[in-house]
């Protein structure tokens, strides 16, 4: 039997409210010993919460949800505490009288999924939906959490273990009546077809990474041209040191902006130029590095530069961004689009943020739920495609050998959902959550 745990999932420190979770076998225990006997199950009561010295130590209001309908899928409850931290640790010393034990990050979630009450994709989104800042991230895991995610990969598998079973009635009852002959030959169109659906969702990876993790945006550009006082004033902060001095930015400084609906993070580069000082050259190695990762480049140009270092960074569909366009009029680069603007004096930033929305939200934006949402999907994702293909050609050899590398693809998407290889992927998934989910 597991023990009982217990943690604070409000935010450390004084607030209105400290809400204290609890789940395990002995929580309807701690409650009475606590003070909370009684309760009707889903429904709020206020009791007096007293220590092991029989003294009061708050009065709260207590939610008691006994499993298997609960988060976890065991006995849960939650004490909603006033929110002086005095009070949440006086609660705390009481809980670890009673034999209860702080929870780990995750290990509310980790006990959910154990339980059966979420596949691994719905734990992550839980976590996801914590950590989200942005309308899209907040839609994508809400949409992870209800199933979207699972019911496709539960789609994929479905259709490699109809392949399985071709190739295995094959290899085992070559000769027996009703099993007809040539099962191999139909295995073929099954696997171009499933390949085809794996490879569809692949392609959307980039997607859902971007919307979880931010749509990256990287301003390069000749020293001096003002990527830093356009970096400021897109992050509405000075979080860049701006001289009049080349070279001042020697270092890849980010900011987290949410545009569009969509969580941006913005890099501010080393001007490019070649340099002699062996601290600036590894800033402008550094810049090419995130130029060459960045979901989008804004190339700022000033006046009276010619752009040389600069150009072969530029991709198609980037922005030329002409800055100082108080005090001349530049020649914009053939076929790029561009926009004028003056950082200093903060003209042109509402074109220049409405284009970036606009952009952000045509490479972003999709009709079918992303497949893919975090790196490990995509990593086994790709697993599975690549056995498929190996057991594409191992048809020629014979049922045996193509079944086998099936069986990896169906191992390769069972681990996305936590059906099988849980262990080896369980510190993966929940060592980012916070304490108390």
């Amino acid at each position: 039997m597991s023990d009982t745990l217990y943690a604070l999932a409000t935010p450390p420190g004084r607030g209105a409210i400290a809400v204290v979770r609890l789940s395990g076998p002995s929580t309807a225990d701690a409650l009475k010993a606590l003070g909370a006997g009684g309760l009707e199950p889903r429904r709020a009561s206020l009791r007096a919460l007293r220590d092991a010295s029989g003294e009061v130590f708050d009065q709260a209001l207590i939610l008691w949800m006994p499993g298997p309908a609960s988060f976890t899928g065991e006995d849960c409850a939650e004490l909603h505490l006033h929110g002086g931290r005095a009070v949440f640790e006086a609660c705390a010393r009481a809980l670890s009288d009673l034999g209860l034990r702080p929870a780990e990050p995750g290990e509310f979630s980790r006990r959910a999924f154990q339980n059966g009450r979420m596949d691994l994709t719905q734990a992550e989104a839980v976590a996801d939906l914590v950590d989200a800042e942005s309308d899209a991230q907040r839609r994508q895991a809400l949409g992870q959490l209800g199933g979207a995610l699972s019911d496709r990969y539960a789609g994929f598998r479905a259709s490699i273990l109809s392949i399985l079973a071709l190739l295995e009635a094959e290899i085992d009852f070559p000769d027996e009546e009703g099993v007809p002959g040539g099962l191999s030959e139909r295995v073929g169109p099954m696997i171009t077809a499933l390949s085809t659906d794996i490879d569809a969702a692949l392609g959307q990876a980039r997607r859902g990474e971007r919307i979880r993790e931010g749509y990256r945006i990287v301003l390069i550009g000749d020293t001096n041209a003002g990527k830093s006082t356009l970096f400021n004033r897109l992050a509405g902060r000075d979080a860049a040191i701006v001289t009049p001095t080349p070279g001042t930015t020697r270092d890849v400084l980010e900011a987290q902006l949410v545009l569009g609906g969509y969580a941006v993070t913005l890099m501010d580069t080393a001007g490019l130029r070649d340099t002699a000082d062996a601290i600036e050259a590894e800033g402008v190695r550094r810049a090419r590095v995130r130029a060459a990762e960045a979901e989008l480049r804004l190339w700022v140009r000033a006046p009276g530069f010619d752009g040389a270092a600069v150009a072969d960074l530029v991709q198609p569909g980037d922005l030329a961004v002409l800055n100082k366009a108080d005090l001349e009029t530049q020649t914009p680069p053939d076929g790029m689009a561009h926009l004028a603007i003056s950082a200093g004096r903060g003209e042109g930033l509402e074109a220049l943020e409405a284009w970036l929305a606009r952009r952000i939200a045509d490479d972003l934006s999709g009709a079918d739920f992303p497949a893919v949402t975090r790196e490990r999907h995509r990593i086994r994702l790709e697993r599975a495609r690549d056995h498929l293909a190996s057991a594409r050609a191992a048809m020629a050899i014979g049922p045996e050998v193509a079944a086998e590398d099936v069986r990896q693809a169906a191992n390769a998407l069972a681990e996305i959902v936590g059906a099988v290889g849980v262990e080896d992927v369980l510190g993966e998934v929940f060592a980012s959550f916070c304490i108390g989910k």
